[in-house]
C-alpha cells in the first residue's frame, strides 16, 4: 500500500513502529492481518507495535473505508472483538468458482477407470494399474490427486513404489460410509477379463 508524505498524520500511516527502518503503522497492520487464522484486537496490535490503540484503531478504520471506496476484491471488517480479512460478498462466486475448481467438472472416461482400479484394488500403484488399464495411467493418477479424491499411501515395503488409496473426499462424493459399502465389482466385469485382474475381488 502506498504510505503518506513524512508529515502525514500518524493514524493514516506516518511513522514506524518499533524504531528506524521499520515499515509504517499502514503497512504493519495490513501485514498482520494478511497472516492472521482469527480477528486480532486493537489492543493486541496496539501492544505487538507499540503504538497508541487509539491510532490503531483509527488506522484501521482508515483501511476499511479506502478498501471499500477503491472496489477492492476484499475488504476489513471489525467482527468477534478483533479486525481479519475476508473477500468481498460480490466477490463469492468468482472464489466458490477458484475453490472448486475441477470437483464439479465431469470425469473423463479414463478417470473414471483409473479411480475405479485404486478404489478396489487399493493400496495400489501406478505400475499396478497402469498394467490393468493397459495403458499409461500417470497423468490421470495426478489429476484425481489434485481433485482430493485419491491420495498417497506410503510405498511398497517390496518394490519402493508409491501407492495409492482413495480418499474420504472419495466417501462423501459417493454417499458411502466406508469402503465395505463399495458395491460388488464381479457382476460388471466381462467374461473374458483376465483372472490377473479380478483377483482378490
Amino acid at each position: 500500500m502506498h504510505e503518506g508524505p513524512p508529515d502525514r498524520p500518524a493514524a493514516d500511516g506516518g511513522g514506524t513502529p518499533g524504531g528506524e527502518g521499520l515499515p509504517g503503522l499502514r503497512a504493519s497492520i495490513e501485514a498482520i492481518l494478511l497472516v492472521v487464522d482469527e480477528p486480532v484486537a486493537e489492543i493486541t496490535l496496539a501492544q505487538l507495535l507499540e503504538r497508541p490503540t487509539h491510532e490503531v484503531a483509527a488506522t484501521l478504520r482508515e483501511l476499511s473505508a479506502e478498501y471499500t471506496e477503491q472496489g477492492r476484491g476484499f475488504d476489513l471488517r471489525e467482527v468477534a472483538g478483533g479486525w481479519r480479512f475476508y473477500t468481498r460478498d460480490a466477490c463469492a462466486p468468482v472464489v466458490e468458482r477458484f475453490v472448486t475448481d475441477g470437483r464439479q467438472a465431469r470425469l473423463t472416461q479414463a478417470a473414471l477407470e483409473t479411480l475405479a482400479v485404486i478404489a478396489y484394488r487399493q493400496p495400489v500403484s501406478r505400475a499396478r494399474v497402469s498394467a490393468i488399464r493397459g495403458v499409461n495411467s500417470d497423468g490421470v493418477i495426478r489429476t484425481l490427486a489434485l481433485r482430493g479424491l485419491i491420495e498417497d499411501a506410503g510405498q511398497d515395503p517390496e518394490t519402493q513404489a508409491h501407492l495409492y488409496r482413495t480418499t474420504g473426499y472419495f466417501l462423501e462424493r459417493l454417499g458411502l460410509r466406508n469402503l465395505d459399502e463399495l458395491p460388488e465389482l464381479a457382476p460388471y466385469l466381462p467374461d473374458d477379463l483376465p483372472e490377473d485382474i479380478i483377483e482378490g475381488q
